[in-house]
């Protein structure tokens, strides 16, 4: 199981997040401190909340999603 956080700054960013999970075709859950969500879910992830940070855990693994990622990682 992989994992990363990743904080989205806006709706845009939300949206190609759940975009490139979407395309996966392995699980992929996105999480706070209290919920878990399907992270292809777009109303999911928005009810998290934007400006957080946030756990991805996947088992898969897909070059395209790790690139989005990468892109959203706190360092």
């Amino acid at each position: 199981m992989n994992e990363k956080v990743i904080k989205l700054a806006d709706v845009e960013e939300v949206c190609d997040f759940v975009r490139a999970a979407g395309m996966c075709d392995f699980d992929i859950d996105i999480s706070d401190q209290r919920m878990v969500i399907d992270a292809k879910s777009i109303l999911g992830v928005m009810g998290l909340g934007i400006r957080k940070e946030l756990t991805v855990k996947y088992g898969g693994e897909d070059l395209s999603f790790e690139n989005v990622l990468n892109k959203y990682a706190v360092a």
